[in-house]
């Protein structure tokens, strides 16, 4: 039914509204186009269901006890599957037209035909049908029946009220549209047209020319369209086709698309969910590519596409037949898209060395381009690590959501911040979290907009067409230096302590693992490297090192999810500890011994609990070499003279403690505070004068809009120190090779603290062990520590390095760092003196001012309500030093407080002789991991990666008593460098290091002695 002409386009909303309700399913449904796109309908013929708590594979859920089921029928709770059977039978009046399943469910669909998996299904993402046929011949089949599996959980979990509440387990769930009906595809086109004819005029505005003829073209297509005569519409079609046929001027911008469903690897919901996320939208994709041979879609995650092999098979295979055809790409080149923020420097090699591995075995090629566009940061160390893993090109957009300052990055053209200096962008298209991706209306959109005058040039287009197409004006483009801070989201760096605890001791625990086994693997003929099952624990770290996990920004099932993992880790991690330990003391019979191993590349002598029969432990001062062992001391000799000063604890009446090592001298006063700090050569005070240390502090913690990832700078304002109750501290440990204090602090009604305060002969620095028992409401505890030093810059450790961040608010930049991120150390020196502060699990940190404060704990709400409650523990220590703090050690003393030195059991009796397998002639140069390389014949070679942690070019030796055969450098991907071959002299090795430069090389092992 053809409208009447409009008014002139003068009465520009008046004609933008007239054609908006044509096309609208709001408006005049019995008579405009869009109330037009479905014909004919029918019920489908019989619908069956089966409910179950469990994630069935296809073949064990078809084989269930399937009961009658009708439309509106609600099933549940959530987590639960519903699978329905659908028995279909298409009129035979419909042959020679396109039919429709038509599902409309609450939760995510999946449409299985002949076994496999064809079609995905979410109303968010605008797919509630499924093609049937394109065309229904005469002798085609009629009769038919599928399964469609719809998971208990919408496209973002099964919030109650806002998107990130807390999931509700009792939510219900309903099919409300099962039918089949006839398709038009000639009106689906002309909704295209007159929806881009729509947002031209919109996008363009009033004052436009090229807006003012979309707006002009839409109304006469309403004009000469009547919905309910199809022979009216190519007179409409042609109209549009005019249109968009206009073509742009050669300087028109080029815009990229390509075809992206990103996937969070656990996040509202949990990670088995999740592989059902990748085949609902994968599938999909595969459609799509299918029948549009230029498009092109782009899938990151290694992680994702195992699950995919391993759940779907015959999915992967297609997958595997398009990346061949050059329509699916692989992107990225990690296990997962981890945090840019948390994961150690190794941590993020690993992401890459299984990535890569995985699409080379997988498909046929590494990926070139790293690809995190949702992440919380982006440390200064990426470049380096991606370059030397292959990776040319870096993408994001997640820094467009700064809170403060805006982002020089390439987001859309009119906000492309490098407009004159390139004319390319990328545009990700498609809906992510399992709605299944891109639509075949997009594709047609952007197939309209090719090259239309007055818009960007659309090009579908891949990765390595746009980074080739920017490469050509890369002279031009703008750069940046150091870390990509996120101003937003810096409470993940806090939120869930213990899922931050679990991360930093798996890393350790590896690390340990992989030395330990190596230097057996070196040692004894029959020692066999672990290297299957280091590397299944090395994925289940990666894996909660996702942007959500890690950070704490999870739903409870996700984080206890988590934790699980981190337990498999420690529980096989021990047992490979115990195992190559076994094989490094393999010889003649007798009584159990016990070894002391030191896991870090330089000499220790510290205090040791040592286990001792009956269960007891007892203190005793112990040395062990670089990367080695030595044997545990006889219990005689567990008080040994002490090469330096004992320690003194000495209580004044007034209940207050003091504790000197001579080195630094504590004083904590009645309530546990610490009130004087002394570098007892100098005689130097670290803390602020009128001021006490080790003060804990309350603030309130209500984010605007992200509960678990936002901590707002006006948190500031709300700070309640929490005072503790004169005659609590008490002695513990009264001397000699340590001495301790202990209080306890009641934080609120709900929350306590207990504290031993502890100092070790020799030890530069003095340690916090504490237990805090947390229930608080939307609260953020922290400790404070007032120096007596002045510096405009603080020094933070992260991946492989250090940087420096602002203590001052001078501009919005610096100001937007109130809360940072940290590694194991943070440091605020002025020149000759410097205090820094460690950590053992803990990332959150800021320095303002003179004040060093550690963020311990928080306590928000949603997604999950049960975040950080209940009881941790954790250490820091605090080191004054004199110089800076690369020559007075903290960063080696930062790794002892991280990686104690270990007693480990052994078989037999343990060896006589202390032993050393690796040193570094210098302290800046870290000796960062020894490993079995990962294609190694017989297993005899290891890999060894090593940093400059100074910040300084410096040439030293590597030293090795392994029977090392031949030395070349790599790369992180564990590549010999043709030009990198090493001369080995004495069992040294010389090795040349830029500032913060990483190294890998490739020590081939000679045979062991049989």
């Amino acid at each position: 039914m053809a409208m009447a002409a409009a008014p002139a386009l003068k009465h520009w909303r008046t004609t933008l509204e007239r054609v908006e309700k044509f096309v609208s399913p709001l408006y005049f449904t019995d008579c405009n186009l869009r109330g037009r796109l479905f014909g004919d309908s029918c019920p489908v013929a019989a619908l069956s269901s089966f409910l179950t708590p469990e994630r069935l594979p296809y073949q064990e859920a078809v084989q269930q006890d399937f009961r009658p089921a009708q439309v509106g029928d609600s099933f549940g709770p959530t987590w639960w599957t519903c699978w329905f059977r659908v028995e279909l039978t298409i009129p035979e009046a419909w042959v020679g037209q396109e039919v429709h399943l038509r599902w409309e469910s609450d939760g995510e669909g999946l449409v299985w035909r002949d076994g496999e998996p064809v079609q995905g299904l979410t109303k968010e993402g605008e797919k509630t049908s499924y093609v049937l046929t394109d065309r229904l011949g005469e002798g085609d089949p009629r009769s038919m029946t599928l399964y469609v599996e719809v998971a208990c959980n919408g496209l973002l979990g099964a919030g109650k009220g806002t998107m990130i509440a807390a999931p509700d387990p009792e939510k219900m769930f309903q099919v409300s549209r099962a039918e089949l009906a006839v398709f038009h595809q000639d009106v689906h086109k002309l909704l295209v047209d007159l929806e881009l004819l729509l947002g031209m005029a919109k996008g363009l505005g009033e004052d436009n020319q090229r807006s003012f003829q979309a707006l002009y073209t839409a109304n006469q297509i309403v004009n000469v369209c009547d919905p309910a005569q199809p022979e009216t519409f190519p007179v409409a079609q042609a109209l549009a086709s005019k249109f968009f046929g206009q073509r742009g001027g050669e300087s028109q911008h080029t815009i990229h698309a390509m075809g992206h469903c990103h996937i969070d690897t656990a996040w509202l919901w949990p990670f088995k969910e999740t592989v059902r996320k990748c085949a609902r939208s994968w599938v999909t994709a595969v459609q799509l590519m299918e029948q549009n041979p230029e498009f092109i879609f782009v899938c990151s995650q290694a992680q994702q596409l195992e699950w995919v092999k391993s759940h779907y098979p015959g999915l992967h295979a297609q997958l595997q037949e398009f990346a061949c055809r050059g329509q699916f790409v692989p992107v990225g080149g990690t296990w997962v898209e981890m945090d840019g923020n948390l994961p150690s420097g190794e941590a993020m090699v690993r992401q890459f060395l299984q990535g890569q591995n995985f699409f080379l075995q997988e498909f046929g090629k590494m990926c070139s381009e790293f690809w995190l566009p949702d992440t919380f940061g982006y440390s200064a160390q990426l470049p380096q690590i991606m370059r030397s893993c292959g990776i040319r090109h870096f993408l994001t957009q997640k820094l467009s959501w700064n809170l403060v300052n805006s982002f020089p990055v390439l987001k859309t053209v009119t906000k492309n911040q490098d407009k004159g200096r390139t004319n390319h962008s990328a545009f990700l298209f498609g809906f992510g979290d399992g709605g299944g991706g891109p639509t075949q209306t997009m594709v047609d959109r952007l197939k309209r907009l090719r090259n239309t005058d007055g818009l960007p040039r659309v090009q579908l287009s891949s990765p390595g067409q746009l980074f080739s197409a920017l490469e050509s004006d890369s002279g031009q483009l703008c750069t940046w230096v150091g870390e990509l801070f996120l101003e937003l989201h810096n409470g993940t760096y806090t939120t869930h302590a213990q899922i931050k605890k679990g991360n930093r001791e798996c890393e350790r625990i590896l690390h340990d693992v992989e030395l330990l086994s190596s230097l057996a693997l070196a040692r004894s003929a029959h020692f066999l490297y672990p290297a299957a099952q280091l590397q299944d624990l090395w994925r289940l770290l990666l894996l909660n090192q996702f942007h959500d996990v890690v950070t704490g920004s999870c739903i409870q099932l996700v984080a206890e999810e988590a934790m699980c993992h981190y337990e498999d880790i420690r529980s096989h991690g021990n047992t490979l500890l115990s195992a190559a330990a076994a094989a490094l003391c393999a010889g003649e019979p007798g009584p159990k011994g016990l070894l002391i191993v030191n896991t870090l590349p330089w000499k220790r002598t510290e205090v040791l609990a040592l286990p001792r029969p009956g269960g007891a432990h007892s203190l005793a001062l112990v040395t062990v070499p670089s990367m080695g062992y030595a044997p545990a001391p006889a219990p005689t000799s567990l008080q040994p003279l002490l090469p330096q000063q004992p320690v003194f604890v000495v209580q004044e009446t007034d209940g207050s403690v003091t504790l000197d090592n001579g080195i630094i001298r504590v004083r904590l006063d009645p309530t546990g505070c610490l009130t004087s700090l002394v570098l007892v050569a100098s005689g130097r005070e670290a803390i602020a004068e009128g001021t006490v240390g080790n003060q804990f502090v309350l603030f309130d913690d209500v984010p605007l809009y992200w509960d678990a990832w936002d901590v707002m700078d006006y948190h500031l304002e709300t700070r309640k120190p929490v005072l503790g109750q004169a005659g609590t501290l008490a002695v513990g440990t009264e001397g000699g090779v340590r001495g301790s204090a202990w209080f306890l602090l009641q934080i609120s009604a709900n929350s306590r603290l207990s504290q031993e305060v502890v100092l070790d002969v020799g030890c530069p620095y003095v340690r916090f062990h504490t237990e805090v028992h947390w229930h608080e409401a939307h609260k953020f505890l922290k400790v404070e520590f007032p120096a007596r030093v002045r510096s405009p810059q603080a020094t933070y450790e992260v991946q492989f390095g250090h940087l420096q961040r602002p203590t001052h608010y001078n501009t919005s930049w610096d100001w937007a760092r109130f809360e940072v991120w940290a590694h194991r150390w943070m440091d605020l020196s002025e020149h000759g003196f410097g205090l820094a502060l460690l950590n053992d699990s803990k990332y959150g940190a800021s320095v303002r001012g003179s004040v060093l404060s550690l963020s311990l704990l928080r306590a928000p709400k949603a997604p999950d309500a049960t975040a950080d409650m209940g009881r941790h523990e954790f250490t820091y220590a605090l080191m004054p030093h004199e110089g800076s703090f690369q020559d007075a050690g903290v960063i080696r003393a930062a790794y002892s407080v991280n990686f104690p030195l270990l007693a480990l059991p052994t078989p037999g009796p343990a060896p006589a002789a202390a032993w050393s397998a690796f040193s570094v002639s210098s302290p800046a140069v870290v000796l960062e991991t020894v490993k079995q390389a990962e294609t190694s014949p017989q297993g005899r070679t290891l890999v060894l990666r090593l940093y400059e942690a100074h910040g300084s070019h410096v040439d030293c030796w590597l030293h090795t008593s392994l029977p090392v055969q031949e030395a070349v450098l790599c790369d992180l991907l564990e590549r010999r460098d043709p030009a990198g071959h090493l001369p080995l002299r004495d069992a040294r090795l010389k090795l040349t290091f830029s500032p913060f430069q990483v190294r890998s090389l490739l020590l081939v092992l000679q045979p062991p002695p049989n």
